[in-house]
């Protein structure tokens, strides 16, 4: 059985709103998405657009891709599962650490009211903010910094999302929480993580174990020396 990137391959529609759908029903649905708003941003926004061109066949694998510098985009059942876990809310404020292509940070902004998304890579975060731009999103702002620390000046956050693992949970990111908010991040050692919630609450923080995850090191402060 062929995946839809190899199938489609040698002829790409113009609009990949069908493959969108498929991977929407298939990678994330039937297998356990449930929040309708983490689902319609899905299908909304066009993954191939986030993806180098020599990839776009590949757009809705169920996959990560490779994007440069060492990162990659996430896979789409983990971008869901990630923004599902963090509540996201249309009244929702979001940092998210990790902009990477900036995909994850258009699907949260399809449902929060705003997103803030760190990326330490300048090149990745200036390529990221000139295509989101581009794509009209004004709810989206980008910065260029070590997300080990967050980002102060805007919190507090209704939801934090790290798309990086660090080896425990930066202290920052847990202080920058608003009450009752979610800070959902990949916790452990490099290539094996377990991706947690802490939820902050009157009393201090609820840590919650969501299963095993793989990804990319967090770099910075409070997470990997390199």
């Amino acid at each position: 059985m062929f995946r839809r990137g190899q199938a489609r391959r040698a002829s790409l529609p113009a609009d990949r709103g069908g493959d969108r759908a498929e991977m929407v029903r298939d990678d994330l649905a039937n297998r356990g998405i449930k929040d309708k708003r983490v689902l319609a941003a899905m299908a909304r926004v066009p993954r191939e657009a986030f993806v180098p061109d020599h990839l776009k066949a590949y757009a809705y694998d169920d996959g990560p891709l490779p994007i440069g510098h060492g990162q990659t985009i996430s896979q789409p059942y983990i971008v869901a599962l990630m923004a599902e876990a963090a509540e996201v809310t249309p009244e929702s404020t979001v940092m998210e650490v990790g902009t990477g292509s900036g995909y994850a940070a258009a699907v949260l902004a399809q449902i929060a009211r705003r997103v803030c998304t760190i990326e330490r890579n300048a090149a990745l975060s200036e390529a990221a903010k000139a295509r989101l731009a581009s794509m009209g999103y004004g709810n989206i702002d980008v910065v260029t910094g070590d997300g080990s620390e967050g980002w102060p000046e805007a919190a507090p956050f209704d939801a934090i999302i790290a798309a990086a693992g660090a080896p425990e949970v930066p202290t920052p990111l847990k202080e920058q929480l608003a009450r009752g908010g979610r800070l959902v991040i990949p916790v452990g050692p490099r290539g094996h993580q377990s991706l947690r919630r802490i939820r902050r609450t009157e009393e201090g923080f609820v840590d919650e174990d969501l299963g095993a995850v793989a990804f990319v090191p967090l770099i910075g402060r409070h997470g990997w020396s390199s």
